[in-house]
C-alpha cells in the first residue's frame, strides 16, 4: 500500500513540464523571442524549409503517439488511460538521450484518421514514435507513415523489442559458442513484436526460424485470413514444420516468447538442444517461470527487472532516435535497427560476457552514445541521412 501511494503521488499532475532555454526577463527579451523579432526567423524558414531543424524545436523533438488500444499488458484501455505510459515514455527519452518528447493520445481507432492526424502534426516533429497501437492496424499505420513522411517513424512495440532481443541473442549465442546461421529458433506469439523480432533475426543472419501462435507453427502451405501471417509464412519455417509449440520446440536452440504466461512447459525445455537459450518475455508473468527453467537452460532472459538479463526497450529507443535526429534522418530502416542491436551488444566486452550478463544495464552511459553513432553511420551509408555526423571522426 505504501508503494502504491508513492506511485500515485509521483504521478500527481503528470510527469512532464515545459521549461525555457532562455529566460524572458525584460521587454528586449520579449521582442526577440516573440514579436517583432521572431518574424525574421519565420521568414528564414519560409525561404528555406530545412532551417526548421536549426531554428525550432523540430531538431530535438519526437511525438509519442498512441490510440490506447494495446497498452502494456492492459489491452484496450483508451487514450486517457494510456497517457501515463506515454508521459513515461517521454520522460525516458529526456532522461536517457536528452530528446524532448510530447505524448499525444488520440481518441480514434480509425486507421485512416490516425494516419491523417499524424501527417498533419508532422511538421512540428523530427520523428514519430508510435506506441501501444493494436495489431494488425499498427502495421499499416507505420508502413503508410514511413512511406508518406520525410521524418523517422518507429513503432517501438515492434522494432524496439526486436532490436533489444537481437542484441541479447547475439551475446547469448557467444556464451553458448553457437552461430546464428546454424541454430534453430522458435518464436512464440506472432503479433507485432513477434513478426518484427523474426524479421530482425533473419536480417542478422538467422535461417531456421519458426513462428508459432495459438494455431500452431505458421507454414507457407497453409492458408491464413490474416495477410501479415501469410507474408510471414513466406520468409520463415524453411523446413515446413507443423504442429504445436511442443512439437516444433524439439531440437530448438533458442526459444523467444512474446506471447502469454505459462505456455512453455518444462518438458518442452528438456526437449530443446544442448545449451538452450530461453527468452521468456511475457509481462508480468513470463512464458515459463524462470525458477523452473533456469536449472535446465544455458541462458535465461525475461522482460522483468527482478531477474538477470532483462530485455527492456529503454535500451533502444532513446539512442536510436538520438542518432536519427542528430543526422536528420528521413527514416529508421533495417540497417539502422541492426546497427543499434549490434551497438547494444558491443557494450559488454567479450571478457565480461556470461550466462547472467548478456545485455547491458539501461543506466550504462555507453549505451546511448554507442547506438547514436552506429545509427548515424548506418543512416549515412544507406542514404537516409541529411547530415553526416561522421565527418572528422576516425
Amino acid at each position: 500500500m505504501e508503494l502504491l501511494e508513492e506511485i500515485m503521488l509521483l504521478h500527481q499532475g503528470g510527469k512532464l513540464e515545459t521549461t525555457l532555454k532562455h529566460p524572458i526577463l525584460c521587454k528586449e527579451d520579449l521582442s526577440k523571442v516573440y514579436t517583432p523579432g521572431v518574424a525574421k526567423v519565420c521568414q528564414a524558414i519560409a525561404q528555406d524549409q530545412s532551417q526548421a531543424y536549426e531554428l525550432t524545436t523540430k531538431k530535438n523533438t519526437v511525438a509519442v503517439v498512441s490510440d490506447g488500444t494495446a497498452v502494456l499488458g492492459l489491452g484496450d484501455i483508451g487514450p486517457k488511460a494510456a497517457m501515463p505510459v506515454m508521459e513515461g515514455k517521454a520522460a525516458l527519452f529526456k532522461q536517457f538521450a536528452d530528446v524532448d518528447a510530447v505524448p499525444i493520445c488520440l481518441d480514434t481507432k480509425d486507421t485512416e484518421e490516425i494516419i491523417a492526424i499524424v501527417k498533419a502534426l508532422a511538421p512540428t516533429f523530427g520523428g514519430i514514435n508510435l506506441e501501444d497501437i493494436s495489431s494488425p492496424r499498427c502495421f499499416e499505420i507505420e508502413a503508410r507513415l514511413r512511406a508518406e513522411l520525410d521524418i523517422p517513424v518507429f513503432h517501438d512495440d515492434q522494432h524496439g523489442t526486436a532490436i533489444v532481443v537481437t542484441a541479447g541473442l547475439l551475446n547469448a549465442l557467444k556464451v553458448c559458442g553457437k552461430d546464428i546461421k546454424d541454430v534453430k529458433i522458435v518464436v512464440n506469439g506472432i503479433g507485432a513484436a513477434g513478426i518484427s523480432v523474426s524479421k530482425m533475426l533473419l536480417h542478422a543472419g538467422a535461417v531456421n526460424l519458426i513462428g508459432v501462435d495459438r494455431e500452431g507453427a505458421i507454414n507457407r502451405l497453409a492458408d491464413y485470413e490474416r495477410s501479415h501471417w501469410s507474408d510471414y509464412a513466406q520468409i520463415t519455417n524453411p523446413y515446413l514444420e507443423i504442429g504445436s509449440l511442443s512439437d516444433v520446440i524439439k531440437g530448438a536452440d533458442v526459444f523467444i516468447g512474446v506471447s502469454a504466461p505459462d505456455v512453455l512447459k518444462l518438458e518442452d525445455v528438456l526437449n530443446m538442444a544442448a545449451d538452450p537459450i530461453v527468452f521468456a518475455m511475457a509481462n508480468p508473468m513470463p512464458e515459463i517461470d524462470p525458477a523452473i527453467a533456469a536449472p535446465h537452460v544455458r541462458v535465461m532472459a525475461t522482460g522483468r527487472s527482478d531477474y538477470p538479463n532483462q530485455i527492456n526497450n529503454v535500451l533502444c529507443f532513446p539512442g536510436i532516435f538520438r542518432g536519427a535526429l542528430d543526422c536528420e534522418a528521413t527514416d529508421i530502416n533495417d540497417d539502422m535497427k541492426l546497427a543499434a542491436a549490434e551497438a547494444i551488444s558491443s557494450v559488454i566486452d567479450p571478457s565480461e560476457l556470461h550466462e547472467n550478463y548478456i545485455i547491458p544495464d539501461a543506466f550504462d552511459p555507453r549505451v546511448v552514445e554507442r547506438i547514436r553513432m552506429a545509427v548515424a553511420q548506418a543512416a549515412s551509408k544507406s542514404g537516409v541521412a541529411r547530415k553526416n555526423l561522421l565527418v572528422g571522426v576516425n
